[in-house]
């Protein structure tokens, strides 16, 4: 089983999943590293949920950056014994009117902060020697995304697939040192404020539950040694696919 005495880190803790996850983590009674670009944004969360969760600035696309994450959370709460990657943004265009500016700049959100943040938390995970065949969890958050390019979507694909494929190399590099490494796909989309996406506009079964959402990597995380997922697909029952 998973030690709880760690450090839970989310990147990308905004509203919606993020925040969730942070609260599930800290319902589970681990100290919790909230990160995004902007910490102020956190500063509502870390009053609801208590001393256990602190709130980080971090670009996860900027690799001096991300090392200086990792290391204030071991200084302040320890080892990391779960990351989960939920840091993106896309911009939907048509192949024909996208930028190189654009394309890189979604690769980099999608992709090589997810590669950063998992090369740091591996690291910190494999130096603190945690005895047991468990050291940690990393987790990405892909998307439907992550298996298949739709037209408009090449942004959000091309780095979807990409960290679909870190998330599979670090897992098969990492599994027998005690790190396991899993990808979630969403298949749908996750109920928040955004047009579109609220219970009242789609109905409750058409969208994810933030919570429903976080309970399942949760899950991932405390799951045996003997039998660990590399890949998590979720959806609405009435989602099509």
């Amino acid at each position: 089983m998973a030690d709880n005495s760690g450090a839970a880190v989310v990147i990308g803790a905004g509203p919606g999943l993020g925040s969730a996850l942070v609260r599930r983590f800290a319902q589970a009674g681990m100290k919790v590293a909230a990160a995004r670009r902007d910490a102020g944004q956190l500063d509502r969360l870390v009053k609801e949920l208590g001393a256990g969760v602190r709130a980080y600035s971090c670009d996860a696309t900027d690799e001096e950056s991300v090392t200086s994450l990792f290391a204030g959370i071991t200084k302040d709460m320890g080892t990391p014994r779960l990351l989960v990657y939920n840091a993106g943004g896309f911009i939907r265009k048509s192949v024909l009117e996208t930028s190189r500016e654009e394309f890189e700049r979604s690769w980099r959100n999608a992709c090589l902060g997810g590669f950063l943040t998992g090369r740091e938390a591996v690291r910190a995970m494999l130096a603190a020697k945690a005895d047991g065949h468990h050291k940690g969890t990393v987790i990405f958050t892909g998307a439907t995304a992550s298996l298949r390019g739709g037209a408009n979507f090449l942004n959000l694909a091309v780095g979807k697939f990409a960290l679909r494929a870190v998330s599979q190399s670090m897992a098969r590099e990492f599994q027998a040192q005690g790190i396991h490494v899993a990808h979630v796909i969403i298949d749908g989309q996750i109920e928040s404020e955004r047009p579109g996406r609220s219970v009242a506009e789609r109905g409750v079964d058409a969208v994810l539950s933030p919570a429903a959402i976080a309970e399942a990597y949760y899950q991932l995380h405390v799951q045996s040694p003997s039998a660990w997922t590399l890949e998590l697909d979720l959806r609405p029952y009435v989602e099509k696919f």
